[in-house]
Protein backbone atom coordinates (compact mmCIF):
# COMPACT_ATOMS: atom_id res chain seq x y z
CA UNK A 1 0.00 0.00 0.00
CA UNK A 2 0.85 3.77 -0.33
CA UNK A 3 0.21 6.46 1.92
CA UNK A 4 -1.99 9.33 1.18
CA UNK A 5 -0.25 12.21 -0.92
CA UNK A 6 1.80 15.14 1.31
CA UNK A 7 4.18 17.32 1.08
CA UNK A 8 7.68 16.98 2.13
CA UNK A 9 9.65 19.06 4.31
CA UNK A 10 13.65 18.28 5.09
CA UNK A 11 14.65 21.45 7.46
CA UNK A 12 18.54 21.06 8.80
CA UNK A 13 18.05 22.80 12.05
CA UNK A 14 15.78 22.61 14.91
CA UNK A 15 14.11 26.59 15.24
CA UNK A 16 13.20 25.47 11.37
CA UNK A 17 11.87 22.28 12.20
CA UNK A 18 10.02 23.90 15.03
CA UNK A 19 8.78 26.40 12.12
CA UNK A 20 7.18 24.35 9.84
CA UNK A 21 4.87 22.69 12.81
CA UNK A 22 4.41 25.81 13.87
CA UNK A 23 3.43 27.16 10.48
CA UNK A 24 1.31 23.87 9.65
CA UNK A 25 -0.09 23.15 13.08
CA UNK A 26 -2.25 19.74 12.95
CA UNK A 27 -1.77 18.98 9.14
CA UNK A 28 2.10 18.32 9.87
CA UNK A 29 3.72 15.38 11.54
CA UNK A 30 7.56 14.91 12.31
CA UNK A 31 9.63 11.82 11.15
CA UNK A 32 12.44 10.57 12.91
CA UNK A 33 12.73 6.94 11.99
CA UNK A 34 9.70 6.69 10.86
CA UNK A 35 9.24 2.60 12.25
CA UNK A 36 5.94 3.36 13.47
CA UNK A 37 5.10 6.26 11.42
CA UNK A 38 6.10 4.75 7.63
CA UNK A 39 3.74 1.75 8.35
CA UNK A 40 0.44 3.88 9.45
CA UNK A 41 0.97 6.45 6.88
CA UNK A 42 1.36 3.41 4.33
CA UNK A 43 -1.66 1.18 5.21
CA UNK A 44 -3.62 5.05 5.93
CA UNK A 45 -4.24 3.88 9.08
CA UNK A 46 -3.20 7.89 9.75
CA UNK A 47 -2.54 10.75 7.13
CA UNK A 48 -1.07 14.10 7.00
CA UNK A 49 -0.88 16.85 4.76
CA UNK A 50 2.92 17.87 5.66
CA UNK A 51 6.10 15.63 6.63
CA UNK A 52 9.02 17.04 8.86
CA UNK A 53 11.73 14.81 8.06
CA UNK A 54 14.28 15.40 11.19
CA UNK A 55 16.83 13.44 9.66
CA UNK A 56 18.77 16.34 8.45
CA UNK A 57 19.12 18.45 11.67
CA UNK A 58 22.35 17.34 13.22
CA UNK A 59 22.15 18.92 16.55
CA UNK A 60 19.36 16.23 17.40
CA UNK A 61 21.65 13.36 16.99
CA UNK A 62 24.24 12.49 19.31
CA UNK A 63 25.49 11.78 23.30
CA UNK A 64 27.23 14.41 25.26
CA UNK A 65 27.70 14.31 29.31
CA UNK A 66 29.60 16.37 32.06
CA UNK A 67 30.80 15.45 35.34
CA UNK A 68 31.06 17.85 38.26
CA UNK A 69 32.67 20.97 37.72
CA UNK A 70 33.95 20.32 34.06
CA UNK A 71 32.17 20.96 30.59
CA UNK A 72 30.46 18.96 28.14
CA UNK A 73 32.00 16.51 27.37
CA UNK A 74 32.00 13.25 24.75
CA UNK A 75 30.01 15.85 21.98
CA UNK A 76 29.84 13.19 19.85
CA UNK A 77 28.44 15.41 17.59
CA UNK A 78 25.33 16.98 19.41
CA UNK A 79 25.06 20.63 19.90
CA UNK A 80 22.60 22.80 23.11
CA UNK A 81 25.77 21.42 25.61
CA UNK A 82 24.67 24.47 27.39
CA UNK A 83 21.47 22.94 28.51
CA UNK A 84 23.35 20.08 30.60
CA UNK A 85 23.58 20.36 33.78
CA UNK A 86 26.47 18.69 35.94
CA UNK A 87 27.00 14.96 35.89
CA UNK A 88 23.97 14.61 33.42
CA UNK A 89 23.61 12.82 30.25
CA UNK A 90 22.04 14.21 27.39
CA UNK A 91 20.64 12.15 23.88
CA UNK A 92 19.71 13.89 20.84
CA UNK A 93 16.05 12.76 19.88
CA UNK A 94 17.49 11.81 16.51
CA UNK A 95 20.05 9.42 18.58
CA UNK A 96 19.39 6.03 16.54
CA UNK A 97 18.06 3.20 19.03
CA UNK A 98 21.71 0.71 17.71
CA UNK A 99 23.86 3.94 19.17
CA UNK A 100 22.15 3.95 22.51
CA UNK A 101 23.06 0.32 22.70
CA UNK A 102 26.64 0.53 21.78
CA UNK A 103 27.41 3.80 23.21
CA UNK A 104 29.77 3.55 25.64
CA UNK A 105 28.96 6.68 27.58
CA UNK A 106 25.24 5.57 28.25
CA UNK A 107 26.28 1.48 29.27
CA UNK A 108 28.80 3.64 31.79
CA UNK A 109 26.25 6.27 33.30
CA UNK A 110 22.49 5.14 32.01
CA UNK A 111 23.12 1.44 31.84
CA UNK A 112 19.43 0.67 31.97
CA UNK A 113 18.99 2.33 28.44
CA UNK A 114 22.19 0.04 27.63
CA UNK A 115 20.26 -3.30 28.87
CA UNK A 116 17.35 -2.14 27.05
CA UNK A 117 18.18 -1.70 24.06
CA UNK A 118 18.73 -5.23 22.88
CA UNK A 119 14.61 -5.62 23.44
CA UNK A 120 13.54 -3.38 20.71
CA UNK A 121 12.47 -4.76 17.89
CA UNK A 122 15.54 -6.58 15.67
CA UNK A 123 18.65 -5.25 14.74
CA UNK A 124 17.31 -3.28 11.20
CA UNK A 125 14.41 -2.21 13.64
CA UNK A 126 17.29 -0.43 15.71
CA UNK A 127 19.18 0.93 12.88
CA UNK A 128 16.64 3.24 11.85
CA UNK A 129 14.03 3.77 15.06
CA UNK A 130 15.37 6.38 17.32
CA UNK A 131 15.09 6.71 21.08
CA UNK A 132 12.87 10.13 20.49
CA UNK A 133 10.59 8.63 18.41
CA UNK A 134 10.08 5.93 20.29
CA UNK A 135 9.37 8.22 23.61
CA UNK A 136 7.08 10.71 21.75
CA UNK A 137 5.46 7.41 19.93
CA UNK A 138 4.76 6.85 23.58
CA UNK A 139 3.52 3.29 23.22
CA UNK A 140 3.03 1.00 26.25
CA UNK A 141 4.92 -1.87 25.35
CA UNK A 142 8.05 0.41 24.38
CA UNK A 143 11.03 -0.35 26.64
CA UNK A 144 12.74 3.44 26.21
CA UNK A 145 9.44 4.91 27.83
CA UNK A 146 9.75 2.74 30.89
CA UNK A 147 13.34 3.51 31.69
CA UNK A 148 12.55 6.73 31.58
CA UNK A 149 9.67 7.02 33.76
CA UNK A 150 12.08 5.06 36.12
CA UNK A 151 15.17 7.14 36.14
CA UNK A 152 13.12 10.26 36.24
CA UNK A 153 14.76 11.27 32.99
CA UNK A 154 13.63 14.57 31.23
CA UNK A 155 12.15 15.49 27.52
CA UNK A 156 13.66 18.74 26.45
CA UNK A 157 10.97 20.45 23.86
CA UNK A 158 11.20 22.75 21.83
CA UNK A 159 8.32 25.49 21.00
CA UNK A 160 8.21 28.91 19.31
CA UNK A 161 8.40 30.12 22.69
CA UNK A 162 11.68 28.67 23.59
CA UNK A 163 12.55 25.38 24.75
CA UNK A 164 11.17 23.66 27.96
CA UNK A 165 11.74 20.66 30.08
CA UNK A 166 9.36 17.68 30.93
CA UNK A 167 9.86 15.05 33.48
CA UNK A 168 9.11 11.56 32.64
CA UNK A 169 5.98 11.54 35.08
CA UNK A 170 4.33 14.15 33.43
CA UNK A 171 5.57 13.85 29.93
CA UNK A 172 3.37 10.04 29.36
CA UNK A 173 -0.43 10.89 29.74
CA UNK A 174 -2.21 7.91 27.78
CA UNK A 175 -1.34 5.44 25.00
CA UNK A 176 0.08 7.06 21.67
CA UNK A 177 -0.43 10.58 24.05
CA UNK A 178 2.09 12.81 25.51
CA UNK A 179 2.28 16.52 26.92
CA UNK A 180 3.79 17.37 23.55
CA UNK A 181 1.32 20.43 21.86
CA UNK A 182 1.45 20.53 18.30
CA UNK A 183 3.97 22.77 17.62
CA UNK A 184 6.12 21.24 20.43
CA UNK A 185 9.40 18.89 19.11
CA UNK A 186 10.97 16.48 21.51
CA UNK A 187 15.12 17.49 20.78
CA UNK A 188 16.44 15.70 23.56
CA UNK A 189 16.42 13.25 26.77
CA UNK A 190 18.12 13.92 29.79
CA UNK A 191 19.53 11.72 32.86
CA UNK A 192 21.02 12.36 36.27
CA UNK A 193 23.42 8.86 36.39
CA UNK A 194 23.36 7.17 39.96
CA UNK A 195 26.32 7.52 42.30
CA UNK A 196 27.87 4.85 44.81
CA UNK A 197 26.57 1.47 44.79
CA UNK A 198 24.44 0.43 42.51
CA UNK A 199 22.55 -1.98 39.86
CA UNK A 200 20.74 -2.16 37.12
CA UNK A 201 18.56 -5.06 35.45
CA UNK A 202 15.73 -5.49 32.25
CA UNK A 203 13.97 -7.94 30.74
CA UNK A 204 10.53 -8.96 29.21
CA UNK A 205 8.35 -11.32 28.08
CA UNK A 206 7.33 -11.16 24.51
CA UNK A 207 5.35 -14.60 22.13
CA UNK A 208 8.51 -14.32 19.76
CA UNK A 209 11.84 -12.38 20.17
CA UNK A 210 11.60 -8.51 18.59
CA UNK A 211 7.70 -9.05 19.29
CA UNK A 212 6.20 -5.80 21.33
CA UNK A 213 6.41 -6.87 25.05
CA UNK A 214 3.11 -8.62 26.71
CA UNK A 215 5.29 -7.30 30.13
CA UNK A 216 8.26 -6.05 31.19
CA UNK A 217 10.73 -4.84 33.81
CA UNK A 218 13.47 -1.84 34.78
CA UNK A 219 14.77 -2.19 37.76
CA UNK A 220 17.24 0.54 39.15
CA UNK A 221 18.70 0.17 43.13
CA UNK A 222 21.39 1.35 45.23
CA UNK A 223 22.45 0.94 49.10
CA UNK A 224 24.34 2.88 51.23
CA UNK A 225 27.52 1.42 52.74
CA UNK A 226 25.48 -0.26 55.52
CA UNK A 227 24.00 -2.07 52.79
CA UNK A 228 20.51 -1.56 53.19
CA UNK A 229 18.51 0.09 50.11
CA UNK A 230 18.13 3.29 49.78
CA UNK A 231 17.01 4.40 46.12
CA UNK A 232 14.72 2.17 44.13
CA UNK A 233 13.08 2.75 40.90
CA UNK A 234 10.83 0.29 39.15
CA UNK A 235 9.10 0.98 35.68
CA UNK A 236 7.10 -1.28 33.87
CA UNK A 237 5.57 -1.77 30.43
CA UNK A 238 2.59 -3.61 28.72
CA UNK A 239 0.74 -3.17 31.36
CA UNK A 240 -0.96 0.09 31.62
CA UNK A 241 -2.18 2.67 29.01
CA UNK A 242 1.60 4.12 29.32
CA UNK A 243 4.38 2.76 30.98
CA UNK A 244 3.95 2.83 34.56
CA UNK A 245 6.09 3.27 37.97
CA UNK A 246 6.13 0.42 40.24
CA UNK A 247 5.56 3.18 43.44
CA UNK A 248 4.15 -0.22 46.04
CA UNK A 249 7.98 -1.97 45.20
CA UNK A 250 10.04 1.28 45.43
CA UNK A 251 8.07 1.67 49.08
CA UNK A 252 8.84 -1.43 50.20
CA UNK A 253 12.30 -1.74 49.57
CA UNK A 254 13.64 1.33 51.06
CA UNK A 255 15.45 1.15 53.80
CA UNK A 256 15.51 -2.98 53.86
CA UNK A 257 19.14 -5.06 53.79
CA UNK A 258 20.20 -6.29 50.29
CA UNK A 259 20.45 -9.46 51.38
CA UNK A 260 16.96 -10.14 53.29
CA UNK A 261 14.90 -9.13 50.29
CA UNK A 262 12.25 -11.70 49.21
CA UNK A 263 12.36 -11.04 45.93
CA UNK A 264 9.45 -12.81 44.67
CA UNK A 265 7.09 -11.58 47.37
CA UNK A 266 8.52 -7.96 46.87
CA UNK A 267 7.95 -8.47 43.47
CA UNK A 268 4.21 -9.37 43.70
CA UNK A 269 3.27 -5.85 44.72
CA UNK A 270 3.34 -4.42 41.32
CA UNK A 271 0.07 -5.77 40.62
CA UNK A 272 -1.09 -2.90 42.78
CA UNK A 273 -0.35 -0.23 40.39
CA UNK A 274 -0.38 -1.71 36.99
CA UNK A 275 -3.96 -1.40 35.26
CA UNK A 276 -3.76 -3.79 32.30
CA UNK A 277 -5.74 -3.84 29.18
CA UNK A 278 -6.88 -7.50 27.53
CA UNK A 279 -6.37 -8.14 23.60
CA UNK A 280 -5.91 -10.49 21.30
CA UNK A 281 -1.91 -11.23 22.82
CA UNK A 282 -2.63 -11.82 26.27
CA UNK A 283 -5.74 -11.14 28.85
CA UNK A 284 -5.38 -8.47 31.31
CA UNK A 285 -5.39 -11.09 34.29
CA UNK A 286 -2.09 -13.29 32.43
CA UNK A 287 -0.35 -9.52 32.07
CA UNK A 288 -1.09 -8.69 35.62
CA UNK A 289 0.34 -12.02 36.64
CA UNK A 290 3.26 -11.81 34.59
CA UNK A 291 4.25 -8.25 34.98
CA UNK A 292 4.36 -9.13 38.67
CA UNK A 293 6.30 -12.24 38.22
CA UNK A 294 8.95 -10.24 36.16
CA UNK A 295 9.75 -7.64 38.60
CA UNK A 296 10.32 -10.25 41.26
CA UNK A 297 12.75 -11.63 38.68
CA UNK A 298 14.25 -8.51 37.69
CA UNK A 299 14.60 -7.57 40.88
CA UNK A 300 16.44 -10.63 42.16
CA UNK A 301 18.87 -10.23 39.34
CA UNK A 302 19.44 -6.55 40.45
CA UNK A 303 19.78 -7.47 43.82
CA UNK A 304 22.55 -10.04 43.16
CA UNK A 305 24.56 -7.54 41.08
CA UNK A 306 24.23 -4.89 44.02
CA UNK A 307 25.40 -7.38 46.71
CA UNK A 308 28.72 -8.07 44.12
CA UNK A 309 28.75 -4.20 43.90
CA UNK A 310 28.82 -3.79 48.11
CA UNK A 311 31.16 -6.50 48.17
CA UNK A 312 34.28 -5.22 45.83
CA UNK A 313 33.15 -1.47 47.29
Amino acid sequence: MKPAAFEYHAPESVSDAVGLLAQYGDDAKPLAGGQSLVPMLSMRLTRFEHIVDLNQVQEMFGVSSTSSGNGANSANGINGAARIKADEVRIGAMTRQASVETNPTVAQKVPLLHLASPYIGHFQIRNRGTIGGSVAHADPASEYPAVMLALGGIAEVASPLGTRDIPAADFFQSTFTTALAGDDLLVALRFQPWAGPCSFAFAEIARRSGDFALAGAAVALGANEAGKINRAAVGMLGVGSTAVRASSVEAALSGLAVDEVDAAEVGRLAAQDMDPVGDVHASAEYRRSAGSTLVGRVLADALVQLTEELKDG
